[in-house]
């Protein structure tokens, strides 16, 4: 039994991603269970874990350990002092008071602990561009790597993926500040994925602000539509997708980096159907206006994100 704890989400899913791939290596055939929290019932985990008469191995993920219910906690928290050996149980808990019960309990049986500490510092995300161009088998200058946290910003998704594309698309082995400078003249797309960001997942003001911050360094309105428009999409691409794929398997199905496949799935969360119309209409309205047919495209764009968070919302 494995506990990650932290709320670094990218590095909480890679340390559980590392212990299953292990599993797996270790036994092809095993049987996976990825579960959430707050959906896992009482005696489920006694199923998964009772020994097979076939002696089939299994992996169970409980993730947002926090949410699992009082009396899964307790079956947990037993589980641990006599864990079945044909098991493998991996629990992530992002940190915090809610669920703590499933924390201590779990460590004073002896499980074992995996603490992933949050990205704070500017030091700490330099070393994290650095070590993710060093998974990829390359190297970056300092320069560089400073070149990439001020094009991309803080968020270590967003870090990760830019990591991994100039190392797919440069040939050199060490990524210069050049490179980082032709994959990224200005902030005008990260910032427009920025707004869309605070958009779709309802934060009105960090949004406003972020689109006025925008306009008044130059990036073109056009280009913040657009923003908009690809975060709906995805929100629509996603909500459309069987329910029962997740993982690789959903980013498979929708032409997605799993990375972005979870992260839209998360922002999913509060949208409805008709929310999701409403607010791709308006954004219709807003890149009709931002070309031409409006006379204030910075008005037009401040309705229009007004208009996706309210239809989140639902109000």
């Amino acid at each position: 039994m494995t506990l990650v704890v932290g709320d670094e989400e990218l590095l909480a899913e890679r340390a559980v991603g590392e212990i299953v791939a292990a599993a797996r290596a270790a036994d092809p055939s095993a049987e996976m269970h990825d579960l959430l929290g707050g959906k896992v019932t009482t005696g489920e985990l006694a199923q998964m874990t009772s020994p097979s008469l076939f002696g089939d191995r299994s992996v169970v993920v409980i993730r947002s350990a926090h949410d699992l219910p009082k009396d899964v906690i307790t079956e947990i928290v037993a589980y641990a002092k006599q864990p079945s050996d044909d098991t493998v149980l991996v629990l992530a808990h992002p940190g915090g008071v809610k669920g703590k019960a499933l924390v201590d309990g779990v460590k004073k049986a002896g499980a074992k602990v995996i603490t992933i500490s949050k990205v704070t510092k500017a030091g700490e995300r330099l070393e994290f561009v650095k070590a993710e161009f060093r998974r990829a088998g390359r190297k970056v200058s300092g320069d560089a790597a400073q070149a990439l946290l001020d094009a991309v910003g803080n968020d270590l998704r967003d870090l990760a993926a830019a990591c991994s594309q100039l190392a797919f698309d440069t040939e050199d082995k060490t990524i210069s500040a050049a490179a980082v400078a032709r994959y990224h003249k200005g902030r005008a797309e990260v910032t427009g994925f920025n707004v869309a960001d605070s958009a779709v997942e309802g934060r009105l003001a960090e949004a406003l602000e972020q689109v006025r911050w925008a306009l008044g360094t130059g990036v073109s309105p056009v280009l913040l539509v657009s923003a908009l428009a690809n975060g709906l999409r995805s929100l629509a691409k996603v909500a459309g997708a069987p329910r029962n794929l997740r993982g690789p398997q959903l980013a498979g199905q929708l032409g997605m980096p799993p990375w972005k496949a979870d992260r839209v799935k998360r922002q999913l969360n509060g949208w409805g159907p008709e929310g999701l119309s409403r607010a791709i209409q308006a954004v219709a309205t807003a890149d009709e206006q931002v070309k031409g047919g409006g006379a204030d495209p910075a008005y037009a764009l401040e309705h229009a994100i007004q208009v996706i968070v309210s239809s989140r919302t639902g109000r």
